[in-house]
């Protein structure tokens, strides 16, 4: 088990004065199985009413105004998270088995539909499809995942938070968001439902107890066999004690960490720094 902090800073530079903003964060991590939430708390400048809520897919969300004139909007999420862990046993269902399951389930039969980030390319389609045609559901899904990830870059800078999965597979580069739209588009054209978790991951693997490494938000996937299964196809590795759950959803769209409007003059730059520190 490991204990990990995080300091999450993001928020947008305006080019010029904004009267007022309205806008909403998925910035703090949930207690799960595989995660205890020790400490998480999230500051917001200039000070704000909000209002705190757990949305639909069960994310965290800080929902916020700010109603006086300002130059800057910053956020700082602090969390203290104790990470097991994961074991990823196979669950052999057949096909059939899976059909029948999702059609009696809500949440899986959402999970299974594409959305406009996912739609996968055809290719990709017929891939998925010769992987399923020799394998089981389980099998098969971590198969395709592991095909996304090894037919694509991880490159950043190329792509945008609006690229779809057809973009991002035609150019084979993108960030982690992209390849993990491209890995639920090919998991749900076969019937695997799928889902989009946000969170975080500690890049250094044997980092000192106390040191503290220039980290960045992550995406991941998880796919439903019986039982749900996670899987980081960026990284090509099962997800583990270095990973950080935030949110799940069908896509990014449902858990930007944040997103909002403003009323004013002129544009906005996003800015972002997460740092993490390995506590025992």
């Amino acid at each position: 088990m490991k204990r990990l902090r995080i300091r999450h800073t993001t928020g947008y530079r305006y080019n010029g004065e904004v009267a007022t903003s309205y806008n909403e964060a998925r910035m703090l991590p949930v207690t799960s199985p595989d995660q205890f939430v020790l400490y998480s708390n999230l500051d917001i400048s200039p000070v704000s009413s909000n209002h705190n809520y757990l949305d639909y897919w069960g994310t965290r969300v800080s929902s916020f105004e700010v109603l006086t004139p300002h130059a800057e909007l910053t956020l700082t999420a602090n969390s203290l998270v104790e990470v097991s862990p994961r074991d990823h046993p196979l669950h052999p269902m057949p096909w059939e088995d899976l059909a029948a399951s999702v059609a009696r389930s809500t949440s899986s039969v959402e999970q299974s539909w594409q959305t406009p980030l996912t739609e996968p390319p055809a290719d990709v389609v017929a891939s998925a499809a010769e992987i399923a045609a020799r394998l089981d559901p389980c099998e098969a899904a971590l198969a395709i995942c592991r095909f996304v990830g090894e037919n694509m870059a991880y490159v950043q800078g190329v792509t945008g938070v609006k690229t779809n999965a057809m973009e991002a597979w035609a150019d084979r580069r993108g960030v982690c968001q992209d390849i993990t739209h491209v890995a639920l588009g090919a998991l749900r054209s076969v019937g695997i439902p799928a889902r989009y978790v946000s969170g975080y991951l500690h890049p250094k693997p044997q980092a000192a107890i106390g040191e503290t490494v220039t980290g960045e938000s992550h995406a991941w996937v998880e796919w439903f066999c019986g039982e749900w299964r996670g899987y980081d196809p960026t990284n090509l590795i099962d997800i583990g004690d270095r990973h950080v759950g935030v949110g799940r959803g069908r896509d990014y769209n449902d858990i930007a960490p944040l997103r909002g409007v403003y009323a004013g003059s002129g544009g906005s730059q996003l800015f972002v720094k997460v740092e993490i520190t390995r506590e025992s």
